[in-house]
């Protein structure tokens, strides 16, 4: 997936994948002993500085704390039932305006491609694998390329002479 994006335009130095050293933090920040071996090749490849992945989330090593995975915890609180069998011990990807999440439950942390959790707050609340596997998550995260460039395209056919700090990001 990860090369795909590069070959549809992503420039490859617009991303960088963190260190073994820099997701153990991330995981000791959260609790977490250990990372399923999907987990970590996302984040070997994106986890440093995950330019237009996940876009307007925080999401990778730096993003992901302790604050994070409480915030997690306290949707899941507010629940009246979420079905995730070992929640405390959950790994905290994603936190989206600080109202949704992806995670993994802490049952499923010994599976090398687990499945990803959304868990939103609001109306209504939910809990749900939303995704069968980090992989298929980390696919459905990628950015689409072409709607980057259309959008691009459009900016500059108006003339837009300060661009977008993710214009960069692209080859065209």
């Amino acid at each position: 997936m990860f090369e795909s994006v590069i070959a549809d335009g992503l420039r490859r130095e617009s991303v960088e994948g963190a260190t073994d050293t820099e997701i153990d933090t991330a995981l000791a920040a959260q609790g977490v002993a250990g990372a399923p071996s999907a987990v970590r090749e996302v984040l070997r490849l994106v986890g440093r500085s995950p330019g237009l992945w996940l876009t307007g989330s925080g999401f990778g090593v730096r993003a992901m704390t302790s604050a994070m995975k409480a915030h997690a915890l306290a949707t899941l609180d507010a629940l009246p039932s979420h079905g995730l069998d070992d929640p405390r011990a959950a790994l905290v990807l994603v936190e989206h305006q600080a109202y949704a999440y992806h995670l993994i439950d802490g049952a499923d942390l010994g599976k090398p491609d687990p499945p990803v959790w959304l868990v939103t707050e609001g109306e209504p609340a939910t809990a749900e694998p939303a995704w069968s596997s980090t992989t298929a998550w980390f696919r459905w995260a990628a950015p689409d390329m072409s709607r980057f460039r259309e959008r691009l395209e459009i900016l500059r056919e108006m003339g837009e002479r300060r661009l977008p700090a993710w214009a960069g990001d692209i080859r065209l």
